[in-house]
């Protein structure tokens, strides 16, 4: 059975805190706590690594810090943590993205991945001046990863296309290795770009009958490029000693969301031009009630939260059979985050890993020697 890889995520979209930190998708972020500071970020980042996760997501718009600084900034800060950027291919050129990409993998110790998003909605871009409309953006979104595929290949690279163009294009520092791609898009447009390109499909958490059906699809136009992916979803965690005490956190976050951030950022979001967005929407249907989709599958952050909007809520045993159930349909990438984030790590770095680890799924990707065996946060050591 093959081990699974957990990442985590840096909240740089508007801090983080003790409630759901909503935006996203052209909606301003709500108030936090915490601000997203490089020496709160950095506790972040280094109690990740020290669990055992393997990258840690930082997210790109309006409503975030950018990314690649960010991410500079904080390398330094950690040894062994990889650092998952997102970034749009609007907002640099080919050959400058393949250089930085460059230059992030070598400085940092082979420490990039690479999360490439084609674009926010249609008023957002066009505060970047962009005002392609989508399937444009997708279409450029492939001439972009052509040519910076063939740069990180060594190839000298003369491309004119619909909407990009470079001549005689070298890259002299390639990065080593090439970081992997992470894309994601639930339209056509946006599965056929990741088979052409991508090496790790991502998908927001829908149940996994849902997640297994859009694998199929990519699966085969992969295939039929004569390419296989590997398969990723990005969720929300609310991981506890007991179910009980699991969702009783599930409760307190939604108490402290109010009807009225709901009906504003519901109302932003049903405008949204992003399928994915559309199908989390339906998920939680703008309503308190009915959030739990599937068993341990909690829509409520969605409520207020553009993007992910879904969370495995549950105890350690009930979280780790639900990522078994996901794993069987094809994922093995899991990108989690969690209210406030560095709490939310360790509850699911102390609790839900040891379980996986104790199921033969999971291993930790920087052992200690002579660290004894995993044992769930809270149980006693046998």
């Amino acid at each position: 059975m093959s081990t699974l890889k957990f990442h985590w995520f840096l909240p740089t979209n508007g801090g983080d805190g003790r409630h759901v930190i909503g935006g996203g998708h052209g909606v301003s972020a709500l108030a936090s706590g915490r601000p997203a500071t490089v020496p709160y970020l950095g506790q972040i980042a280094r109690s990740a690594e020290q669990l055992g996760f393997e990258a840690a997501l930082t997210p790109t718009g309006a409503w975030c810090e950018d990314a690649w600084v960010t991410t500079a900034m904080l390398s330094s800060l950690s040894e062994r943590l990889k650092f998952l950027v997102a970034f749009r291919p609007d907002s640099v050129s080919p050959y400058l993205a393949a250089q930085m990409a460059g230059t992030f993998q070598n400085l940092s110790g082979q420490r990039l991945l690479l999360n490439v998003v084609t674009g926010g909605e249609d008023h957002e871009q066009r505060m970047y001046g962009d005002f392609l409309s989508k399937d444009e953006r997708y279409e450029r979104c492939g001439e972009f990863l052509h040519i910076v595929r063939r740069l990180w290949a060594g190839e000298t690279v003369t491309f004119s296309g619909k909407h990009l163009s470079v001549e005689n294009a070298r890259l002299e520092q390639r990065p080593t290795p090439v970081p992997d791609v992470y894309f994601g898009g639930s339209s056509p447009a946006a599965l056929d770009v990741a088979a052409e390109h991508a090496d790790v499909y991502l998908t927001w958490g829908e149940p996994p009958a849902a997640v297994a059906e859009k694998i199929a699809k990519v699966q085969k136009l992969a295939a039929d490029r004569g390419r296989e992916l590997r398969f990723g979803i990005r969720l929300h965690s609310i991981a506890r000693d007991t179910s009980a005490a699991a969702w009783a956190e599930a409760d307190r976050l939604l108490e402290n969301i109010s009807d009225a951030d709901i009906e504003r950022v519901q109302a932003g979001l049903s405008r949204s031009v992003s399928e994915g967005q559309q199908r989390m929407l339906e998920l939680n249907q703008g309503s308190r009630d009915g959030l739990e989709v599937h068993p341990n599958l909690w829509a409520g952050i969605g409520l207020v939260r553009g993007g992910a909007g879904t969370a495995l809520v549950g105890s350690y045993t009930e979280i780790a059979d639900l990522i078994e159930d996901y794993h069987s349909v094809g994922i093995s990438e899991f990108v989690l985050s969690g209210y406030p984030h560095l709490e939310e790590s360790y509850w699911f770095g102390e609790g839900v890993l040891p379980e996986l680890a104790r199921r033969g799924l999971w291993s930790h990707p920087a052992p200690v020697a002579g660290r004894g065996a995993a044992v769930p946060f809270g149980a006693a050591a046998q």
